[in-house]
């Protein structure tokens, strides 16, 4: 009867824990986490945090919109046993928000005077009202979306 009640306890802290983390929105990046495309401490850089999460529930932390897309183009390569299918969410920090969005909606500014942690990034925007706004402010060069982004232009950035 104990040993029940301490498993019932267990599993309702698990499920309180992935239901706070859940309701508080992407996972944030530990001091530890490091971007798997250029090895940089992604908590350093949390206005430019990019996530994908996979369906086990882990994450993947990066520095920046373009890292990730080179990651998601070639997710073998950086975790042989992972694929696109296995991610649930993937999300990008709004650069005037300051919050996630889903990167899969998200509109990106390439060619822009502003640049992220690793140089000329991809600068995600929820409304594409704030995209068009900021790629005539900084001199951007193209608004893409998601299915846009090909691995050859995050890595011609």
């Amino acid at each position: 009867m104990i040993v029940r009640k301490i498993a019932s306890a267990v599993v309702f802290a698990a499920l309180l824990s992935a239901l706070t983390a859940y309701a508080a929105g992407a996972p944030t990046p530990s001091p530890k986490d490091k971007c798997p495309v250029c090895g940089m401490f992604v908590a350093k850089y949390p206005d430019w945090t990019a996530v994908i999460t996979f369906r086990d529930g882990t994450s993947q932390f990066f520095d920046g919109a373009k890292d990730m897309f080179t990651y998601y183009h070639a997710v073998r390569k950086y975790s042989p046993k992972r694929d696109q299918a296995s991610m649930s969410s993937i999300t990008v920090r709004d650069y005037y928000a300051l919050k996630q969005i889903d990167a899969r909606t998200a509109f990106f500014v390439i060619g822009s005077d502003v640049s992220g942690p690793m140089g000329h990034e991809l600068i995600p925007f929820a409304k594409e009202a704030d995209a068009r706004e900021f790629l005539k402010d900084h001199k951007g060069k193209k608004i893409v979306r998601f299915n846009d982004v090909s691995a050859a232009l995050a890595k011609g950035l």
